[in-house]
Order: structure tokens, then sequence, then C-alpha cells
């Protein structure tokens, strides 16, 4: 296309959203007209710098917008140091991306952040620069490219709540620019500030309590909601929304295809309020969504909204309307985790039900774990009718998967622990919360094999959910805890590191041998992505239901799309038992560790079985 073409591409998407992003810019910024133009001509300046290739990829996704809502994504989590010490790394490790079934590749937070005061990157000190230790923007730009050749998506973090206090804003404003002030949250004295925090709620309360922050330098308190070095943004200055929203399409015509905007419910600011999910924060939200259909349409937003469902799903906004394009599932990841513990899967079945009743247009994240812990943000009035009370019943989860009750085979730690409360969260990876780790520590096959059942058990569950399943980088080979970070004074006091351990190459060698632990989970789960991939019973816009099993133990889920059906078991019991089902059709195995007779199926303990049915095929 010749620039002329190209200029009216960019005319021709702004005034599509031209009325709209005006109303709601004035709206917010009190018809802030001088602000508002300097937007539009950011944008544009954004849309003219994007290179070539990757508008000619935005043109590809705008001829199937909803190119990532099929089944054939698989995605991966990763700490680019952990897993090959750097960008460059990444590239030449893409082989083995590739062959664990990967094409949407997260990579955690790699911008520049302060040594020992980073909170793993999610305190930046540079939007435009890659943390020196990791590579630079041109590797970022280079992974980009390499990656899209193999159509592989690349995600990356956007920390938009708040910068850290090394970022260039914050160091002006300690040195006393006002302008650079008025990014943040300043007060002259702490009668303000003690006023928030009658009414929002505390992050981290055991190791960065409290909203805010004394500054030393200017004698004044800033706003800040995570930790004391990372400094809230104050997106009640158009300039901070401005500038903010460049730096998230800087990323993107870097390269990046998803941008996940990290905290996003906190980022507008009320006093007298809890300061989470204000009608603002969507206006924001609604307002970068325009702004990258405009600039960069191929580019998704992936929303962390780490809350109940009622909280979450407001964030996709309306068909009309939308906002995020894609939300994490992260109400199932904490309730499969306690149906582990419980062996009890009713209050799964409850949630799932409310996932399986929203529209299909919507697309959430799957996954068993995360760069971060697990909380126990659980339906407690739900869980009530079972007999269960919320703070015992916190200790006791915790208790089971950090080993402490007597016969768990789970080896996890705590995080943020509150005694009184009972609200510390959960760390370890997915392959030690199973038991693979105990069995191989006490010599027992056994339970090493109920393990390693429960491993894949869990991944196949994932991959029977409507949505984008994501492994955490480590889990394809039954990543073990890592404890050294008990010897590193920068990270022993942060839990999460245990999960967080760099990739162990040798161990990742031995996917390669059949018996060896490595070998079979990664094998299972690259079948359950190749199935995935090949039957249309997987596509997101597939009907999806709970299958009542008349057994607390046994999760049961439905799946019809375009002639086949599924019926799938998931056992969360250590003994085998059997299910009858009332599902029409004549099924076959297609994976698991059972059988399958007329209306009834077998399920190993800790195990899963899938059946399908072909209608089609039957004829």
């Amino acid at each position: 296309m010749n620039s002329r073409s190209w200029k009216k591409e960019f005319q021709d998407r702004f005034l599509q959203y031209e009325d709209e992003l005006k109303w709601l810019f004035y709206e917010l910024y009190s018809n802030d007209e001088q602000a508002y133009s300097y937007f539009t001509q950011m944008l544009y300046r954004m849309w003219e710098e994007r290179p070539a290739a990757l508008k000619a990829l935005d043109r590809k996704r705008l001829k199937d917008p909803d190119w990532y809502k099929g089944r054939d994504l698989s995605g991966m989590l990763m700490y680019v140091n952990a897993f090959a010490k750097d960008l460059k790394g990444v590239r030449k490790k893409l082989d083995y991306i590739e062959e664990c079934g990967v094409n949407y590749l997260h990579l955690m937070p790699l911008l520049e952040s302060p040594e020992g005061r980073s909170d793993g990157g999610y305190a930046v000190s540079d939007f435009r620069k890659v943390e020196p230790a990791l590579g630079t923007m041109d590797d970022l730009s280079l992974l980009a490219e390499d990656c899209h050749k193999r159509d592989i998506a690349v995600c990356l973090d956007f920390v938009m709540n708040h910068t850290s206090e090394d970022h260039e804003w914050a160091v002006k404003a300690k040195q006393g620019d006002v302008e650079c002030q008025k990014r943040y949250f300043f007060f002259d004295s702490w009668y303000v500030p003690d006023l928030y925090e009658k009414t929002v709620p505390q992050v981290f309360p055991t190791t960065a309590p409290g909203n805010f922050t004394w500054c030393e330098e200017l004698s004044k308190v800033v706003m800040t909601t995570f930790y004391p070095y990372q400094w809230d943004l104050n997106y009640r200055n158009p300039v901070v929304f401005n500038d903010m929203t460049e730096n998230m399409i800087y990323l993107c015509n870097r390269g990046v295809d998803i941008i996940r905007l990290d905290a996003v419910p906190y980022i507008w600011k009320t006093l007298g309020t809890n300061c989470r999910n204000l009608p603002q924060v969507h206006t924001l939200v609604r307002m970068m969504r325009m702004a990258c259909e405009i600039v960069c349409p191929g580019v998704l937003l992936l929303g962390e909204v780490v809350m109940e469902p009622s909280k979450v799903v407001p964030y996709f906004g309306t068909v009309e309307k939308p906002e995020c394009h894609l939300l994490y599932n992260v109400t199932t990841m904490a309730s499969t985790w306690h149906t582990v513990a419980t062996k009890d899967v009713r209050l799964l079945e409850h949630q799932l039900g409310q996932v399986f009743s929203l529209p299909r247009e919507y697309t959430f994240l799957n996954y068993l774990r995360c760069h971060d812990d697990i909380g126990w943000g659980l339906d407690y009035d739900y869980l009530k009718r079972f007999g269960f009370e919320e703070v015992a019943h916190k200790k006791y989860l915790n208790d089971y998967l950090t080993g402490k009750i007597e016969g768990s085979p789970a080896r996890g730690e705590l995080y943020n622990d509150d005694p009184r409360l009972g609200d510390a969260r959960l760390c370890g990876t997915t392959a030690s919360l199973c038991g693979i780790e105990a069995g191989r520590k006490q010599g027992d096959d056994a339970l090493k094999e109920s393990g390693i059942r429960l491993d894949v058990m869990l991944h196949a569950y994932m991959f029977s959910l409507s949505g984008i399943p994501v492994i955490y980088s480590g889990d394809e080979i039954a990543a073990e805890n890592d404890y050294s970070y008990h010897d590193d004074p920068l990270k022993v006091q942060d839990s999460r590191y245990l999960h967080r351990g760099d990739l162990d190459w040798e161990k990742a060698k031995r996917r390669k041998l059949k018996t060896s632990v490595e070998g079979r989970v990664f094998r299972s789960i690259r079948e359950l992505e190749d199935l995935r991939r090949e039957h249309r019973v997987f596509d997101a816009a597939a009907d999806t239901w709970i299958i009542p099993t008349g057994d607390s133990h046994v999760l049961g889920i439905g799946r019809y799309s375009k002639g086949e059906k599924l019926v799938a078991f998931f056992n969360f019991s250590d003994e085998g038992r059997t299910i009858s089902f009332n599902e029409d059709g004549d099924f076959a195995v297609l994976c698991g560790s059972g059988t399958c007779g007329p209306k009834e199926a077998y399920v190993e303990g800790r195990s899963f079985i899938w059946l399908l049915c072909d209608f089609e095929r039957k004829g």
C-alpha cells in the first residue's frame, strides 16, 4: 500500500470511533480540548511509526477478527531470565516452544526496574527500555518478528497503575517538579490518606501494609497501593492517560500482540470508596481499546482482574462497546485447587456452571497456576451449605497444600500469611502441589504415579474449558519447587519465587525418555493440545454444561459443537469410580484412564476420561 492509502486507512478507523472517543475523553477530563488534541495527534504519530509488517498483520487479523477465539491457541507463561537468561536466549529456544505446542507466548515483565525494588518487574522505571540484563528493545522486536514467522503471538505485561519511584516522572517529582507531582497522588499531611485508609483494603497487609508512604525528599505523603517503591499514577490528570497510552502503543509497535493490563481495577481513585472497579476505570479501558482499534487493530487487550466473576465480567464491556478482548478465569483456578484439597467437586460444579452460562463471545484465559500466588477468593456463601466456614476452611486448604495435614502429598508454601484473618495465600508448582515432588523425595513410586495422574488430569480439565489454555513454563516437564530462593537475600521474603525457578534444561532433555516423569507429562500435555486442535467440539462457540455424576468426587463436563459431543469426567478421589450418565450418543474413549460402556464410564483415581461421539461420522 502507498502512503496515501495508509493515511486513509487511519482516517477511516479514526472516524469510526471519533464521536465516542471524544465524548468519553471530554466527559472524563472536563472538556480539556488541548489534552484531547494532543491525544489524537499522538495516535496518528504512533500509527505512522508502526512498522509496515505489523500494519500488514493488522489487516490480516481484521479480516478474521475472531482469530484468537479458535481452538488452536495454547499459551505458555514465562520469565525470560528463568527460561533462557535473556531475549536472545528465548529466540534460540523457539523450536522448543513450538515442540511444546505453544503459539501464544506470555513474557513476564521485562522492562527496566530497580534491582531489589522491582516486585518481579512490576515497578517499571522506563516503559521504553528493556531491563539491560534481558536485552534491548531491538531484541524484543526481533523476537516478536521471529515469533510472527512461526504464527506465535507475543503477550507482554503493561504496568499501568503505577511507576517505580525511580521513573523519570517520580525522580523529577522528588526534585520539586510540580507538573510531575501532578502525575501522582501527593498530600501535605496524613489527614486525607487516613481518610482513604478507612475504605481502601490493603493489598499486602503483612509485607507492605497500608496504601501510602512518606516521601522524605518532599516531606509529603504519596499513594503506594502495592509497595512503597511503586507510586500510584493519577489518571485524573489527562497527561497521565495520554502518555501511558502512548507507552502502551509503543510496545505494540515493537511487535507485542497482546497487552496485559496489570492491576487494571485499581487505576482510578476516589475518596470514600474502595478504589476498585470504579466506573471511570471502564471509561479508561474503553478509550484504550479504541486507541488500539485505530492504531494497531491486530492487538488484543488482556485484563488482569483478580476478583470474583461479578467483578471480572464487566471488563469485557458490551458487544457494541467492548473493552478487554481477554480476561483471566481467576475464580476457576482457586476453585480447582480447593477441589484438589477437599476432593469435593460441588463448588467447582457451581462455579463452572456460572462460567458456562456466560455469552460465548467472552474469551477467558484458563490456567492452573500463574506467576503469582493462589488466593482463596471462593464463594463462601455457597460453601456454607456444605459446612465449610471461611477462616477455618482457608486454614485447611493451606495446611493441606503445604503438606501439614497427614497424608497430604502436596508441597507448597504460604505467601503473605496473616494468622488473624486466615488470609494466607499459596505458592507452588503444579507438580509439587500434585504430589510428584513428595513421591520422588520419599522414593514412593505409588505416590509419584498418583501425582502424575493428577497433574495430567488437571491439564486435561483445563483443556476441556472454552478459552485459551495457558501453561506456566516448566509445568510441561513437571518442574518442582525451587527452594534456592531461601538463600537469596533479594528473594527470601517473597515465597512466590518458589515457583519462579529457572527452567532446568537437563530436566527438559528427559522429556525425550518414554518412561521418565518429564516425558510422560510432556507427551500427555502435547496429546491434549493436539486433540483439542483436531476436534471441532473444542470450538469456543461450543455448548458447554455440567453433567451430574451423582458423586461429589467426580466432575462431569459436556461439550457439543458441529456434530461432535464430548463427555468428560474428572475423578478427584484416590479410588476408581464408576459413573452413570444420561447423554445421547455412541461414545468411545478419546483420551484418559478408564473404560466406557453404554451410558457408563469407569475413571481411575486422580485421573480423567474424555469420551467422544461424532454424530456426523455415525451417519
